[in-house]
């Protein structure tokens, strides 16, 4: 069953962890590489947390492309700073980035995922993934004046131009999580199944799902 835009804004808005259990360098979310530090200091900008991270947001978004085909078993595949280095990843490499750029300067932030319905992909991605399900699919979690600010940075707005979708807009205060219609109305995505936030890209639990129910996608790039 689809899970309501306004249950996934009130699930897990708070977590048992403190935020300050979100401020360290995790494997994938690698906040303390060189590029990262200097990415993130070079767009933050010098305002509140808010309009920082809202900075990163749009330097993610836009300055790095979205690339469903870059994707296989290695783990580099996964990791911000390759993210970063190659300018183009898909959803769960590009919300570990905004999540590391965050944590580079001093912001506490951790990634999450759900499972999406995509309406609209492509005959060559259905056939790629295995149907319009797309497991492990990720957002952004950033801790912002007290409390959890959900982000999804996937999609540049060149790539959103060229489907006929909105960009997803982000302003720091509400969650910016997915279009559910694009610009001609027609339904575009929905969350069908609520994953978690983690720490770091939990990424054994993905690859073996990626496996299990995208395993043409998983191999695609032989690596």
């Amino acid at each position: 069953m689809p899970i309501a835009k306004s249950e996934l804004t009130d699930t897990l808005r708070n977590t048992e962890s403190p935020p300050e259990d979100y401020l360290a360098a995790g494997v994938f979310v690698d906040s303390d590489q060189p590029e990262i530090v200097e990415f993130a200091h070079g767009y933050a900008g010098t305002g509140e947390d808010c309009e920082r991270v809202v900075n990163l947001y749009y330097a993610v978004r836009d300055r790095i492309d979205y690339d469903p085909y870059f994707v296989g078993r290695n783990p580099d595949y996964y990791r911000a700073s390759v993210c970063l280095h190659e300018g183009r990843g898909f959803c769960i490499p590009k919300a570990a980035l905004l999540a590391a750029c965050c944590r580079a300067i001093n912001i506490p932030a951790r990634v999450g995922y759900a499972d999406v319905r995509n309406h609209l992909s492509t005959t060559r991605l259905e056939e790629l993934i295995g149907g319009d399900v797309y497991y492990w699919h990720s957002y952004t979690d950033t801790w912002i004046e007290g409390r959890w600010i959900k982000s999804t940075p996937a999609f540049n707005a060149e790539l959103c131009e060229r489907l006929n979708v909105h960009p997803l807009e982000f302003d720091g205060v509400n969650d910016s999580l997915f279009q559910e219609y694009n610009r001609s109305g027609e339904r575009h995505m929905e969350y069908v199944n609520y994953r978690g936030a983690f720490a770091d890209v939990p990424y054994e639990r993905i690859v073996a799902d990626f496996a299990a129910h995208h395993r043409n996608w998983l191999a695609s790039r032989g690596d």
